[in-house]
């Protein structure tokens, strides 16, 4: 389930698109999502925070905006701030990219620690696309959408609650493969673990629908914590419907179905 720039969406965008080719192209901002693993994952144990969290959580955050779309659901922080409607997918883009480049200074409030380093990224960044106006309000809005991923803080606009969401959405078994393999048994490592398959799709009363297929009942840590935890005041938990359903075979199943 990647998000393709090439692919037919409903709402498609060049500005989108030039952005993700400027960020795949950035060695700086790449070096970050790979240096952003060394404490979250080789020091602490966690489960991955690098490249490839960073990939799916874009990728799902840009469907979820594609989905939310079209279902009519109205995103106010470009609007806010008097930006283009094109560029509610480029904040989405952006936050998405670099909300957890605060790793590489520690694992532990890395939220508050990402918006120096995003900020300085986005000084560099944004002139090559916006006017110094235009460009200190998308700053603005990418930096409080990083901030607001973090369930200490309340999204204030739709497309922080977005980036919010899509954070928890990256929670199938290969995120946890590196600890796993080191032999971390947390809850974190073996609940991703118990994580078979996360699609989205439209949904038939509301305009996403998140269905997890689990394993083992472990799989339920993901969903009742962690991603639970992120839908709550992200301002779209009338808009997204998530069900996980245990689909191991052959087995009792001490959970067999969780809907939010």
């Amino acid at each position: 389930m990647a998000y393709d720039p090439e692919a037919e969406h409903a709402f498609p965008d060049e500005r989108l698109n030039e952005m993700l080719a400027f960020i795949e192209n950035d060695v700086e901002i790449q070096t970050y999502l790979e240096a952003q693993n060394v404490n979250a994952v080789a020091r602490k144990g966690y489960n991955d925070h690098g490249t490839k969290h960073i990939e799916i959580v874009r990728n799902r955050a840009l469907l979820l905006y594609d989905l939310l779309k079209r279902g009519d659901v109205e995103f106010n922080g470009a609007a806010d701030q008097g930006l283009d409607e094109a560029d509610e997918s480029v904040i989405i883009a952006l936050a998405a990219t670099i909300h957890d480049i605060g790793h590489v200074v520690h694992r532990d409030s890395h939220s508050y620690y990402s918006i120096p380093l995003a900020a300085d990224l986005l000084d560099r960044i944004l002139p090559n696309f916006y006017d110094t106006a235009n460009a200190v309000r998308m700053k603005g809005e990418v930096l409080h959408a990083i901030l607001c991923h973090h369930t200490e803080e309340d999204p204030l606009t739709t497309e922080a609650g977005v980036i919010r969401v899509a954070d928890a959405l990256d929670m199938e078994h290969g995120r946890s493969r590196i600890p796993y393999e080191k032999g971390g048994r947390g809850i974190n490592t073996v609940s991703s673990q118990a994580i078979k398959k996360v699609s989205l799709r439209r949904g038939d009363t509301v305009p996403v629908l998140v269905e997890i297929k689990m394993l083992n009942a472990a799989g339920v840590y993901q969903v009742d914590n962690l991603l639970k935890a992120k839908l709550h005041k992200s301002g779209l938990e009338d808009d997204i419907r998530i069900v996980a359903l245990n689909v191991r075979e052959g087995t009792d199943h001490i959970v067999e179905r969780v809907e939010l």
